[in-house]
């Protein structure tokens, strides 16, 4: 079964940001992001499309 799902930690390594920053950006409204107890997960379908979505964005994600 191909993965549904990945955790901040490979977020922040697939940006290539920081890991704080990948939890800060999965508190931005409109970020794809499920909570289970205190684990964050980001479904891979729903990510992609929402970083096309906010790719053309010319102000970014703050």
């Amino acid at each position: 079964m191909e993965k549904q799902t990945i955790s901040v930690q490979e977020l922040a390594s697939q940006l290539g940001i920081s890991v704080p920053k990948a939890y800060e950006l999965t508190k931005t409204p409109g970020f794809p992001s499920i909570r289970i107890g205190t684990r964050i997960i980001i479904p891979i379908d729903e990510f992609k499309r929402w970083l096309k979505e906010n790719s053309s964005n010319k102000e970014g994600v703050k």
